[in-house]
């Protein structure tokens, strides 16, 4: 996705300014197409403010942070379990309980 020249703090600015005064002179103001500005506003839904824009990105940031310890500790889980797998699979070779000493193990 393409990086925007404008923060979601300015795009709202822009939306507000808009409301007050017509598309057309907003859009050329800012040098952006009226489409733009109609892309922005269902983006922006209803009378969201400056502050509003800052909490949905913080909130969006956090959003991810979580989708990753999420993804990570998935990983995590599969791997236990792969060893887990593994380890049930390994057989002591040879000797009894004499040979406590060492034991050589073999994998099947």
């Amino acid at each position: 996705m393409r990086k925007s020249r404008f923060t979601e703090q300015q795009m709202v600015k822009i939306l507000r300014e808009a409301d007050k005064t017509p598309l057309a002179e907003v859009a050329k103001k800012h040098g952006v197409s009226e489409a733009t500005l109609s892309t922005w506003r269902k983006r922006f839904v209803g009378t969201m403010d400056v502050p509003d824009a800052k909490r949905l990105k913080a909130l969006e940031a956090e959003d991810g942070r979580l989708k990753r310890i999420v993804a990570e500790r998935d990983l995590e889980i599969e791997v236990t379990k792969e060893t887990v797998g593994l380890s049930s699979t390994i057989q002591p070779v040879g000797g009894g309980p004499s040979s406590a000493a060492i034991t050589t193990f073999k994998v099947s």
